[in-house]
C-alpha cells in the first residue's frame, strides 16, 4: 500500500467531526498554497502579457465587465 492509499485509508476512517477538522484545514492550506503559487507568478511576470492585453483594451474602449 503506497503512502497515499494509507492516509486515504484513515481519511475514510475518521470521525465525522475529525474530517470537518481536516477538511477546514485542508482547504485553508490548499488556499495558502494557491496564493503563494499566485503571488510567484505574478512576481516572475507570467501575468504581464494578459495585464498589457486588458490596459489596451480598456485604453480602446473595447474591455468588457466581468
Amino acid at each position: 500500500m503506497s503512502e497515499v492509499e494509507a492516509i486515504e485509508a484513515r481519511i475514510r476512517a475518521l470521525p465525522p467531526q475529525d474530517f470537518a477538522a481536516l477538511h477546514e484545514w485542508f482547504q485553508a492550506f490548499e488556499n495558502e498554497r494557491w496564493d503563494r503559487q499566485i503571488a510567484a507568478d505574478f512576481k516572475a511576470g507570467k501575468f504581464n502579457t494578459l495585464i498589457e492585453k486588458a490596459r489596451t483594451e480598456f485604453a480602446q474602449g473595447t474591455a468588457r465587465e466581468l
